[in-house]
């Protein structure tokens, strides 16, 4: 089976800033991984989405927890490089995950709803 290592590379080579390194790592790889997954989005827009997960856990300050996402950021990339996700995954990142939706953000139906109700609730 073919691996890359990344994650483990990442570990053993302490970084005086790791986070801008991933980010660096994942903004060279990118055309690739566009290529690849076959996916027709301008290398900007994508970057664009990367971005906006890496400003996502800016607020982050434990370095327990910085070490772990960046660990968990260089193990995504290498499952991505290595084909190990498919084109809807990496759709989902590039677009920033536009459809959050949970159980909680639906409207709740009481005993005596129609099937319309049912069927039109979002």
């Amino acid at each position: 089976m073919a691996s890359l290592h990344l994650a483990v590379a990442a570990r053993n080579a302490h970084y005086t800033k790791p986070v801008p390194t991933l980010y660096r790592a994942i903004a060279k790889e990118l055309p690739r991984v566009l290529t690849i997954y076959d996916i027709d989005m301008p290398v900007p827009a994508a970057r664009a989405g990367i971005r906006a997960l890496f400003q996502h856990n800016a607020h982050i300050k434990d370095q327990r927890v910085l070490d772990m996402l960046v660990e968990k950021g260089y193990m995504e990339l290498e499952e991505t490089l290595l084909h190990y996700k498919q084109r809807p995954h990496l759709l989902r990142i590039f677009e920033g995950f536009k459809h959050r939706t949970t159980g909680a953000d639906r409207k709740t139906l009481g005993r005596g709803a129609t099937s319309e109700e049912q069927f039109a609730r979002a």
